[in-house]
């Protein structure tokens, strides 16, 4: 039985993650600062499983204890979902970006290195790394980030490159388009969408809607991090996307549509947020060849299944905060 140690399993893509890598018949550990959320928003907790464990754990102030369970757990593979994951919000307090998604990261990975029980470290980074782009992005792009989130990725990045190179320290590289599916944060664009329509709330659309994205179901970006682990090539940077470009509008027209509400009455057009990068264009092309990856799940098929889940745990939902929530 293979081991994985998840960090930031409390996260939309970890909780999918510890569940496709239990369905894959892995011993999972699963780390994350905050407490388990609601059920409804843990996919692990949707189907009875065995072989997981959780720990409340903080790698800016609990290192030493993430070490020792590491070390007595002994992984074959390490993923990392951990991070101050917000843009917008990352320009208020940059520092807070920097601390977590740099320094502590630098030092957790300073500490792994020296351990041999580690066969592969996925690093779950993001396309914000590369700036605003044209055409469709490569793997080697160069960094070009546009906002304080975007620079403490790209940091970290080339700090677990300079490992790879110097130490040999096995690690691959994974950045995915906007992920979607059930159990999504309430403050991203397609669960925010559809409880603002179920509620009869407003739905604030930012810019009006121009921005152009490309939407992966998680459960096709969560196959293909397994894949990364298992049989990546330290150094390898994977891209999961689909081919399908959509602008915002037209996406909240498709849950409208989807819910039989009007768009008209369901949004209001509000300022665009800074460092908002325009389109993101995924060349895919080395995961499918590496990995044997693409999606299967198609967006108007993720629309549905969300839309199910939201009203399904519309009760839960209601009590949960519906705003990103910021945790220094």
């Amino acid at each position: 039985m293979e081991k994985f140690l998840v960090i930031g399993s409390n996260s939309f893509s970890g909780s999918h993650f510890v569940t496709i890598a239990l369905e894959f018949g892995a011993e999972v550990v699963g780390i994350s600062r905050s407490p388990e959320p609601a059920d409804c928003l843990l996919a692990y907790k949707w189907q009875p499983h065995e072989h997981f464990a959780f720990r409340q754990l903080d790698l800016n102030t609990d290192l030493d204890a993430i070490m020792a369970l590491a070390d007595k757990f002994r992984p074959d593979y390490v993923v990392c979902f951990a991070a101050q994951s917000m843009v917008a919000q990352s320009w208020e307090h940059p520092e807070h970006w920097l601390m977590t998604n740099v320094v502590s990261m630098v030092k957790f990975h300073d500490r792994l290195r020296t351990r041999d029980y580690v066969k592969q470290y996925v690093q779950i980074s993001t396309p914000e790394v590369y700036g605003n782009t044209q055409g469709a992005v490569r793997e080697d792009a160069p960094y070009n980030p546009s906002s304080p989130y975007a620079v403490s990725k790209a940091a970290c990045d080339m700090s677990l490159l300079s490992f790879q190179r110097a130490y040999g320290f096995p690690v691959v590289f994974t950045r995915a388009a906007n992920v979607c599916g059930p159990g999504q944060q309430l403050y991203r664009i397609i669960p925010r969408t559809i409880l603002s329509v179920l509620t009869g709330e407003k739905l604030k659309l930012e810019g009006g809607g121009h921005s152009v994205r490309s939407f992966i179901h998680i459960r096709d970006v969560c196959g293909g991090t397994l894949r990364a682990a298992r049989i990546g090539r330290p150094g390898d940077v994977f891209h999961f996307a689909t081919d399908r470009m959509v602008e915002i509008r037209e996406l909240v027209e498709m849950i409208c549509c989807e819910l039989g509400a009007s768009f008209e009455k369901a949004v209001e057009v509000v300022p665009a947020r800074r460092g908002q990068d325009a389109a993101y264009r995924l060349d895919c092309t080395h995961a499918r060849k590496e990995l044997d990856w693409m999606p299967t799940i198609s967006l108007e098929q993720s629309i549905t299944e969300t839309v199910e889940w939201a009203k399904r745990n519309l009760d839960a939902l209601r009590s949960q905060p519906r705003h990103y929530v910021h945790k220094p």
